[in-house]
């Protein structure tokens, strides 16, 4: 049985995994080679009961409405800035439930960490993985809650399709803490 709705993003079991669904196919509309995006997640029946006007547009209604999350995608991160610096500036209001990173890497399979060369800068070990030839481009979409889940969606370049998508709380646990610490007073 397949998991894609007809109608959207693959089905998914809690609100926070939709939510990363959601956006990861948003960003897959976008295509490839773009910019990190950062999205504030805020509760959906929180935001229809304060702008009742947002209803239809939406799309979430009745019991799905309670427990889902709207995601509201921020201003353009700054663009020669690492992420990491970046992350640790932001600061949510309370009517934020939640955030969420998109995010274009390259990855190595685990088998390929123990060809890593010694003594590598970062600069260096960006350039090693850009040429190794089992490198592989992804788009990582990790969100976390204020209450502490999380979860992450990772789409290969090469199986782009949503129903190629792997999701689950663990798979960026690096992304999302750093995107939890925002949360931190």
């Amino acid at each position: 049985m397949s998991n894609v709705s007809p109608s959207g993003p693959p089905m998914a079991a809690s609100p926070l995994t939709r939510a990363v669904l959601e956006i990861d196919e948003y960003a897959s509309g976008l295509g490839w080679d773009r910019p990190a995006r950062l999205f504030a997640l805020v509760d959906t029946a929180r935001l229809r009961a304060q702008a009742p006007s947002l209803g239809g547009r939406l799309g979430a209604t009745g019991d799905d409405a309670a427990t889902a999350y709207t995601p509201i995608e921020q201003e353009e991160l700054p663009a020669g800035k690492p992420l990491d610096e970046f992350l640790g500036t932001i600061a949510w209001p309370d009517a934020v439930a939640g955030c969420a990173l998109t995010v274009e890497r390259l990855m190595l399979p685990p088998s390929a960490e123990a060809a890593v060369p010694k003594g590598l800068d970062e600069a260096g070990l960006s350039k090693w993985v850009a040429r190794h030839p089992d490198r592989q481009e992804v788009r990582m979409t990790v969100a976390v809650l204020r209450d502490g889940a999380r979860e992450a969606a990772i789409r290969l370049r090469e199986k782009d399709s949503p129903s190629e998508v792997l999701t689950g709380p663990d798979l960026v646990p690096g992304l999302a803490d750093a995107l939890a610490a925002t949360f931190e007073a």
